[in-house]
């Protein structure tokens, strides 16, 4: 049976937040890897994220991004608590920076536990998992959130942890609403990074706004970061300053991503996380897989019920089928 948004969003949320009572340990927490850059998923996941740990009362002690980590500093502020790994899409070998990261947390920090939140996991051979199962191995105090079946079953036979299967951080989002009426009967939101699939090279069709969101405005970001800095002289303690930064600069790119998904009555995407803030807005989508199968493994298992949601093989076959929606949508309107 089909669901509606609010289903979806309300029974995925309650999952999340499920996993995380059950596997979070009590004291004192480091959420790490912020994602300090122009994607505007990684920043729906950390929003997510803080909005969990925000509704449980287990707000983080220490926050960092890949560029300004202190592993002292962080063991000053958290001693012997618990380390989280902001999720996403980086385990593997597609990422490299931020697998290394990983690695470096497991190596550094064996009093720690330490949670790695949702993730899709890719290595191009499985030879090249091995260095990350050693260090778990030898870490042993390391859980595994994964948000899909194929990630789950990798990670259940190459790695010596606790392994559990996880929706999205994002959805602790909850049901968001349109930036603003549809001014396209079709926005394409496309990925043109090395996660795009082989063979998407087909041209919109008149009628389909196309565009990727990794190009944000350098001017505006400057603005965010200039009043961010005024705010900040106002407040003493630093992670406290980090963590207004970062929750100013996550709140800004969301908005951005939802306001480009608005423009459109339909959303045709092989991204991720405009298919899961479509499904925020409730906007009917027609969904592509990206490289590895990331994309389709978490609809598989998650949101396939939603009634919102089409499936495509190609690009050409998702603007026709989102033109066919938008035409069937409008004859059901007109006498």
């Amino acid at each position: 049976m089909t669901q509606t948004a609010d289903q979806v969003v309300a029974t995925l949320a309650g999952r999340f937040a499920a996993t995380l009572d059950k596997i979070l340990p009590p004291g004192k927490l480091a959420l790490v890897d912020f994602p300090d850059h122009s994607n505007v998923g990684d920043s729906a996941i950390w929003l997510g994220e803080m909005a969990y740990l925000r509704r449980a009362g287990r707000m983080p002690d220490y926050v960092s991004a890949l560029g300004d980590h202190d592993d002292d500093a962080m063991a000053k502020r958290i001693g012997d608590g618990t380390i989280l790994i902001h999720g996403g899409g980086n385990f593997g070998t597609l990422w490299p920076k931020h697998e290394a990261f990983r690695l470096q947390m497991l190596r550094r920090h064996p009093n720690c536990a330490i949670v790695q939140m949702p993730q899709s996991i890719h290595y191009d051979t499985p030879e090249r998992a091995d260095e990350m199962a050693a260090a778990i191995a030898t870490h042993g105090r390391f859980t595994l959130l994964v948000r899909d079946a194929k990630s789950l079953a990798f990670a259940r036979e190459r790695f010596d942890c606790a392994v559990d299967l996880c929706p999205d951080a994002a959805l602790m989002l909850g049901r968001q609403q349109r930036a603003a009426p549809a001014s396209s009967p079709v926005f394409a939101l496309l990925r043109t990074d090395h996660e795009r699939a082989a063979g998407t090279d087909a041209v919109p069709p008149a009628g389909v706004l196309a565009d990727d969101w990794l190009a944000e405005d350098p001017r505006a970001r400057n603005r965010v970061r200039g009043w961010l800095k005024l705010r900040r002289l106002l407040m003493r303690d630093p992670q406290a300053q980090r963590l207004m930064l970062q929750r100013v600069l996550a709140e800004w790119r969301v908005k951005r991503g939802l306001a480009m998904l608005s423009q459109g009555d339909v959303v045709v995407t092989d991204r991720l996380h405009a298919h899961i803030l479509s499904l925020l807005l409730d906007i009917p989508h027609v969904l592509l897989d990206n490289s590895y199968g990331k994309v389709a493994g978490f609809a598989d298992q998650w949101t396939a019920q939603y009634a919102g949601l089409s499936r495509a093989a190609t690009r050409d076959a998702a603007f026709q089928a989102a033109l066919a929606a938008i035409k069937e949508r409008k004859s059901d309107v007109d006498p």
